[in-house]
Order: structure tokens, then C-alpha cells, then sequence
């Protein structure tokens, strides 16, 4: 039997970057967390603490502050011009990830007007990119995560079998919750990603509120297959939404009906589901999710 080095990779985690353009008396600002790992030869560091093919991560931390001193655009477009310059570094680097996390800020109105240069941090909801160069081969894989919603009615759930340990009772009538947490791939690097970005969050908002749902699982079908529908540039969809329970509070002990008006939320356990929706024609990448968890 021999002991023999598997797959490995290295880099920066969570490099924190603000940037403000001042270019004009109303400023934008992002604020993004950046990873970096690197994939490649690197076999020497793990065995013998050979250093002589480790890009420092400090540089790859101080790389990623330097880039962003020319402007950041979108997640993607940056993610793309970090991934092209790590990966064509050193002949010894075959492969680059950049995972992308970037929060949103709101302008503080001041007099019913969005004021000019303060802002105030957004809901929970963020946006994510991670690309990956492998070899001569970029890949893009938008997404966002803990896109919170809910919809009052329109949403059931009955038929499913029953056993010795099923208390659960069917209902025709519930309230339907979740955070979304979805990421897409692109067939293309070339792509207005700003647009196409806030075309499939709308997208995915519109199906689960219109959708009469009979299931979470349906409702996460439908919803990525109308971005896969709206959106040709997109390969492949994979979503993973937990079930924000909210279950009817028994009033009885106080001498109170409850038509339906009062709900106690459960934050765990909680139901998760996760699912994958793709083209049939358009090839595997497995290689663009690596390193991403969370789906299967």
C-alpha cells in the first residue's frame, strides 16, 4: 500500500473589499468578500514543504485589493479578470476559483430623495459569483442565497403516504415560505451580467408567487425551469430551499377559534430541498462547481 497525495488546492478566504467611486458627487459603493484558491502543482509544499511553486496568499489577497483599484463592474466580470490572471501566473498553476460574495446597500432617502453618499446595508439577501478557470476553459456560476419569501395562500399539501409515524395533517390551505439559495451556470463569459442577473432573480420571484404550489419541490421546479426558459445563456440550475414551517397556534386554551389567522413560525427542523435543472443538450462542467456545497 502506498500513501500518496490527492486533490488539493490553496489560496485567500473572505478578503474583505469596499470600493467608492467618487467619480461623480453621487457615489456607488461595493462591498464584496473575495476567495481565492488556486489549483495546480503544488505537490512539493504538501510533502516537503517545498515552497518554490506557493503563490504567497498574502499576494493573492493583495492581488485581489490592487484589481479592484481599477474598478470592480460586476461579481462576474471581476471574478473573470482575477481567474484569467491567477491561472496564467506561473506554467505551474493550471486552475483558479474565485468565489464571489457581494452584499447590497440602499441609499438613505433623506426628504422622500435617495441621498448622494450615505447608504444603508440591505436585507439579508446576497449575491454570489464563483469562476473557475481550468486550463484554457473559464466557467461562470452566478447565484444569489437567503433570498427570503412568502406567499399567504395559494400553496397545499396533501396526498403523500402515511405511516405509523406520520402526524402531519394534510392541509389545501397554508402559508409557503423559504430562503432561496440558487446558482446558475452561464454558457457564455460575454454576458451583460448585471442584466441577465437581475433578470433571473425577477424571474424566479414572479413563478413563486404566481405558482399555485402543491409542493415546495414544484415550486422550485418551476422556478428554475423559467429561468432555464427565459435565459438561453443559462446551462444548468441548482437550487436548495429550505421549508420555513408555519403551523397554525391552537387558540382553544384561551376559548378562541383560529380561522387560519395565527401562526407560530419554526425556525428547525426544518424540511430541505435541493434539485438540479438542466438542459439536455448542453455538456456537464463539473468542474465549475467544485468547491461549492450545498447542492447535490
Amino acid at each position: 500500500m502506498a500513501i500518496v497525495l490527492g486533490p488539493n488546492q490553496y489560496g485567500k478566504a473572505e478578503v474583505r473589499v469596499v470600493a467608492v467611486d467618487r467619480s461623480t458627487p453621487r457615489h456607488t459603493l461595493v462591498d464584496l468578500n473575495v476567495s481565492s484558491a488556486l489549483r495546480g502543482d503544488f505537490a512539493g509544499a504538501f510533502t516537503d514543504g517545498d515552497n518554490s511553486h506557493i503563490l504567497a496568499t498574502d499576494s493573492q489577497k493583495n492581488t485581489v485589493f490592487a484589481f479592484a483599484r481599477d474598478g470592480i463592474s460586476t461579481p462576474e466580470e471581476f471574478g473573470l479578470r482575477l481567474a484569467r490572471h491567477f491561472a496564467g501566473s506561473y506554467d505551474w498553476i493550471t486552475g483558479a476559483r474565485i468565489g464571489i460574495e457581494s452584499f447590497g446597500w440602499d441609499r438613505i432617502a433623506v426628504g422622500g430623495q435617495p441621498h448622494d453618499h450615505a447608504f444603508r446595508r440591505a436585507g439579508g439577501e446576497v449575491r454570489t459569483a464563483v469562476v473557475t478557470a481550468d486550463g484554457d476553459d473559464l466557467h461562470v456560476v452566478a447565484g444569489l442565497s437567503d433570498l427570503v419569501v412568502l406567499k399567504t395562500t395559494g400553496s397545499e399539501f396533501w396526498g403523500f403516504p402515511r405511516d405509523a409515524y406520520t402526524t402531519l395533517p394534510e392541509t389545501r390551505e397554508r402559508i409557503l415560505a423559504t430562503a432561496v439559495t440558487a446558482r446558475w451556470r452561464y454558457t457564455r463569459t460575454d454576458l451583460d451580467f448585471a442584466a441577465v442577473y437581475d433578470s433571473v432573480r425577477t424571474t424566479m420571484l414572479e413563478t413563486f408567487a404566481s405558482l399555485h404550489s402543491l409542493a415546495l419541490q414544484q415550486s422550485q421546479y418551476a422556478m428554475a425551469t423559467a429561468v432555464l426558459e427565459r435565459h438561453p445563456d443559462v446551462a444548468e440550475v441548482r437550487m436548495s430551499m429550505p421549508n420555513k414551517h408555519h403551523f397554525l397556534q391552537d387558540l382553544s386554551a384561551f376559548g378562541l377559534d383560529n380561522p387560519d389567522v395565527v401562526y407560530h413560525a419554526d425556525d428547525r427542523p426544518y424540511g430541505l430541498i435541493e434539485g438540479t435543472v438542466l438542459r439536455d443538450d448542453v455538456p456537464a462542467a463539473e468542474v465549475a462547481w467544485e468547491g461549492t456545497p450545498g447542492f447535490v
